[in-house]
């Protein structure tokens, strides 16, 4: 189960009504802020998240709009008393922007690290204690005015167990979850392995955050099959999508193309231009592509899960 949560979904400079660009995923009590702009905090409680116990900050790039936010939230942090490692992903140039916020925010309470999350993807519960073992970050190219980065989180599936295969092979009752959970273990001096008792891997889950991006390969094959795709639509009219190439940014028909190019069940429209007062006014250039295409709003959730 995956929880998604819209924090905010503007560009640029928050609004009253809306936000600076970020989402929250939780998934197993643990969560990942994506992006940090200015006001991220105050958008939180109004969508009635905590961003407390946050394990993972994972920046798209570095600017403004995207990461003002950090050392009110660090600080905040330390107020309330943490005391886990606060870990930080982003593309090249991640030190720096960090080294520059510490000397703003002086001693914490809790140590801050640094983590890579490579396209080819990190197994969470390797670095973090506590994350689903299925539980994977990875990190895609994508085509900005800067270097800058997507990111794809997976909960993948395993076979369904079979008691029979299990009982055969002489495996005691109470380490059938050893097996379920994808460890290996020893009966009688003998390895029985994972595979010998699950079926086929089942489908898992997958979420993919865009960040501010124009239309491009890289965006579409690491949306391939996601259950829910939150993507840079900071233009509403059809007519922007040339400005949106030169921005590094798409326009609703072009978030649609890349929903529908990947195969994505649902999509979510943000990071939204100050000149889009209402988005659901261009709500209809986005569904004559993507039938499932969603003007987010600030606080917008939902639960994934897994299919049957």
């Amino acid at each position: 189960m995956i929880d998604v949560t819209l924090i905010g979904t503007a560009a640029l400079a928050p609004i009253p009504e809306r936000a600076l660009t970020s989402a929250l995923l939780t998934c197993g009590g643990h969560s990942i802020l994506f992006d940090c702009g200015e006001g991220t905090q105050s958008a939180a409680r109004k969508a009635g998240v905590s961003l407390m116990k946050t394990d993972i900050i994972a920046l798209t790039h570095y600017h403004g709009d995207h990461i003002f936010g950090i050392p009110g939230l660090m600080q905040t942090m330390f107020s309330a008393g943490r005391t886990e490692t606060l870990y930080f992903a982003g593309p090249e140039g991640l030190a720096d922007v960090i080294s520059s916020f510490m000397k703003l925010i002086g001693p914490l309470t809790y140590d801050v690290a640094l983590i890579e999350v490579p396209e080819g993807g990190l197994k969470l519960s390797e670095v973090i204690d506590g994350w689903p073992r299925a539980a994977r970050l990875s990190s895609f190219p994508t085509k900005h005015r800067c270097v800058s980065q997507g990111y794809s989180f997976t909960l993948s599936r395993a076979g369904k167990f079979s008691p029979e295969k299990a009982e055969a092979l002489g495996v005691p009752l109470k380490q059938w979850r050893v097996l379920q959970n994808g460890t290996s273990i020893e009966v009688e001096g003998r390895t029985v392995l994972p595979e010998q008792v699950l079926g086929e891997p089942r489908k898992g889950l997958k979420v993919i955050f865009t960040g501010d991006t124009a239309f491009c390969g890289s965006v579409i094959e690491a949306a391939k099959g996601a259950d829910l795709m939150i993507c840079d639509s900071t233009y509403g009219e059809n007519e922007r999508a040339e400005l949106a190439v030169e921005r590094g940014h798409m326009n609703f028909q072009q978030a649609a193309m890349t929903a529908s190019s990947a195969g994505v069940k649902e999509l979510w429209l943000s990071h939204y231009s100050q000149m889009i007062t209402r988005p659901s006014v261009y709500l209809p250039n986005a569904l004559e592509i993507f039938g499932n295409s969603i003007c987010g709003y600030d606080g917008l959730s939902k639960t994934l899960r897994f299919e049957e």
